[in-house]
């Protein structure tokens, strides 16, 4: 008797055990993530000055536009394609499924007696599986890729879109030559590797009978297949063998040679940091007494098309950056973070090419830290498409039920008042100095072992301020362009229950800004947990009860500003609020104008409050700080210049940045419980550059970090202290200019 749900159940903890597998294996491979993030470090470097010479984000723009013309347009530019190539000689055929192209190579090869391929990099063919799928049949195919001829010979998959075998170091690449060819071959030179791998490749162009490519744009003006190689092998495959076979994804399209030039432009820089990759060949039709066979694979894109929220992943040019600046792809690589296609674009196409269960578990190795989409020369909302696969896992296969539990509570303000309350009374016998620092306690010790947990506050913010009400503008201490307006604060959940001390700077500061203060009662949390572990009833729930709160104190005090001293919560309200409510237009105008008027801490001050530069600096004391960038504020709110202005130029602070001041400290939420190896890491590597700098003082902006970053040092026992902006200037205001008494509520 069958039993699917039974089956299906079997296959999902088969694959969870798969995935916990590699995971562990890759943890425990010292060498790997040292591979990784040396690789990450340089390509940072070279990329970064490549398009220092360029306007990036022109380029990008144009071209987001060029792609999504293409993909509004696709059917019109594929017969284009389809018409001009033909017109040239080539043959043109359709693949609507992995089988199907499959099928069609075999067709071809079968045809002409073939039984040999030589294969330039071709991430398609590693999409379906072709090398696998042709062996049965007696169909040998031969990497010429460099990195992709290593990973075959190894047995692996490549774990980066661009550089295959970029996981391995070069005394494994020698082992593995050693092992393979079964001569001797150098552990630490590298050119003599390559040597030899060519000279092993080379006699294959001139045997085989298939040469196959991929291609990096399909030109519909004139039937043109565009690769970009460093190797010239894709030169060699396409010209050499009596027939070519190109194989692409019908997204490859692009209108004009122009439209292609775009692309170079953005790719090589992207990529590799080049300006131009060391061979561009463009061909059009095939060698003269030659074939050539261009096979069209959908396998899921049309329907990433049909879904407004996925329809930009399309645009990808594979350039691999968004492997590239990822914290927990460094540490485990492609063989984990992703399937066939790794890094942050192989979390959202996987599940549209292989089905939603391939990514189901790498998926949650995303830590949302935004940092993909800042390099993503195609401008794909990354993050937010994680996201989203993140809740349609969720939606298929259920919540884990301690999150489902936790979010349960959370999502119920006065469940969450009562026990965070209880928390604080309960943690006294295990705390110390507000830190929970029992390394042995049930439940939590994969945390506490590591890092130190906050204890939650005696007195939450709301106890300490007149939540639901307002209180008058005192009259203004220091200079500012805000004195008489009104500014509403919203504190965020951490602030209020972990952190109320931070929240009362932000109220001091504002207090000598001399404006009228709103407390708006009824607020619990954004949402933001909710969202980010894919629960997206939970988190709609939460953002309309956030919603209604904020409308409530709005509509009584006519707010002129919404302020919060939390770059995460500030990201959900602006942004994350939209897409949610993006199917719900009443909802969606709703969170509109609550987005118009909220900003974060650091850009009120700056940008709005506008405070004279040296106001509140000391004329006897230079404190040296570090400042650590969270992900939400640098990456999804933009923030570079505020902070640093506030420190540097109105407190006269001596700023010295850290190294990796871009990357992750690991935090991410309910990451650190997910994954607490890589969590660890990133925050270790985190304070290291922060003592690096001799700075006593790390400074920033988001309380997820903060009780990350506290946590650590204090497990650690390192001497660092770790303070929000917000508590800098609201010290220096008080030690300038003391708050006089505080007037009652209206």
């Amino acid at each position: 008797m069958n039993h699917p749900a039974l089956d299906e159940r079997i296959e999902e903890v088969e694959d969870a055990i798969a995935f916990r597998a590699r995971y562990d294996k890759a943890i425990d491979n010292p060498n790997l993530a040292r591979n990784i993030g040396t690789y990450q470090r340089n390509w940072r470097g070279t990329r970064d000055r490549s398009i220092d010479e360029i306007d990036f984000e022109q380029l990008r723009v144009k071209f987001k536009g060029i792609k999504t013309h293409v993909t509004d347009e696709l059917d019109g530019f594929l017969a284009q394609f389809t018409e001009q190539a033909e017109r040239t000689g080539a043959k043109v055929h359709t693949a609507a499924t992995a089988a199907d192209a499959v099928a069609l190579v075999r067709q071809i090869c079968e045809e002409r007696d073939v039984n040999l391929i030589v294969k330039s990099k071709s991430m398609v063919s590693e999409e379906v599986e072709l090398n696998h799928e042709l062996a049965p049949h007696g169909i040998e195919v031969v990497e010429t890729d460099l990195g992709e001829w290593i990973v075959q010979k190894g047995g692996e998959r490549p774990s980066h879109i661009v550089g295959p075998a970029l996981h391995l170091g070069r005394q494994q690449v020698g082992e593995l030559l050693n092992r393979v060819l079964d001569k001797p071959v150098s552990l630490e030179d590298i050119p003599e590797q390559v040597r030899t791998i060519r000279n092993e490749i080379r006699p294959a162009f001139f045997e085989a009978g298939v040469g196959m490519t991929g291609a990096n744009a399909l030109i519909a003006e004139s039937g043109t297949v565009m690769i970009v190689t460093n190797e010239g092998n894709g030169r060699l495959a396409g010209s050499i063998p009596p027939v070519q076979i190109v194989l692409a994804g019908i997204e490859k399209i692009v209108p004009t040679y122009d439209d292609a030039m775009t692309q170079l432009r953005l790719l090589a820089r992207s990529a590799t940091g080049q300006r131009l990759t060391v061979y561009t060949t463009f061909m059009t039709g095939p060698t003269p007494g030659h074939e050539m066979h261009i096979i069209l694979v959908d396998n899921g894109r049309r329907m990433m098309r049909s879904m407004p929220e996925f329809v930009d992943a399309l645009h990808c040019i594979r350039c691999g950056a968004c492997s590239n600046v990822c914290p927990p792809y460094g540490e485990v690589s492609g063989h984990v973070f992703g399937h066939i296609y790794s890094g942050a674009i192989g979390l959202v196409v996987s599940g549209f090419h292989h089905g939603l269960e391939s990514i189901a578990k790498a998926q949650s190795l995303c830590l949302s830290c935004n940092a993909c989409e800042t390099v993503c020369p195609a401008s794909i909302p990354l993050p937010q498409q994680i996201l989203d696969v993140r809740k349609m896992v969720a939606e298929a296969n259920g919540m884990n039920p301690k999150k489902e539990a936790v979010l349960e509570v959370y999502s119920r303000p006065w469940a969450v008042d009562a026990v965070t309350r209880l928390g604080g009374r309960l943690s006294g016998p295990i705390a110390r100095k507000g830190m929970i620092r029992t390394r042995k306690l049930p439940i939590v010790n994969r945390q506490t072992r590591w890092r130190s947990l906050p204890v939650p506050a005696a007195k939450p913010l709301r106890d300490l301020v007149p939540t639901g009400s307002s209180e008058e503008a005192q009259p203004a201490r220091i200079p500012s362009a805000v004195a008489g307006k009104t500014v509403a604060i919203f504190p965020g959940c951490m602030t209020d229950r972990l952190y109320p001390e931070q929240g009362m700077a932000i109220v001091q500061t504002m207090r000598a800004l001399g404006v009228r203060l709103v407390y708006p009662g009824g607020l619990n949390c954004c949402g933001l947990p909710a969202s980010n572990m894919g629960d997206e009833p939970t988190a709609r729930k939460m953002a309309q009860q956030t919603i209604e709160a904020m409308e409530n104190a709005l509509a009584r005090t006519s707010a002129d500003y919404i302020v919060s001293g939390s770059a995460s919560c500030v990201a959900m309200l602006t942004q994350d609020y939209l897409h949610i409510f993006r199917n719900e237009l009443t909802w969606q105008a709703r969170a509109k104008r609550l987005a118009d008027k909220t900003m974060d801490f650091t850009s009120f001050l700056t940008n709005v409050a506008q405070i004279p530069p040296g106001t509140l600096a000391s004329d006897t004391v230079t404190p040296v700080v570090t400042y650590h960038d969270s992900c939400q504020g640098l990456n999804a709110l933009g923030l570079t210049d505020e902070p640093r202005e506030i420190l540097v130029d109105l407190l006269g602070c001596e700023l010295r940045e850290l190294e990796g001041n871009r990357t992750c400290c690991g935090f991410g939420g309910a990451f650190g419980f997910d994954y607490p190896e890589i969590s660890e890491r990133l925050m270790k590597r985190k304070l290291d550059n922060a003592q690096a700098t001799d700075a006593p003082l790390v400074v920033s902006d988001n309380q997820g970090c903060i009780m990350h970053l506290r946590g650590g040092c204090d497990a650690e026992g390192r001497s660092l202290k770790v303070a929000h902006i917000a508590e800098l200037v609201a010290a220096r205001i008080e030690q300038l200019s003391p708050e006089p008494g505080v007037r009652g509520p209206e």
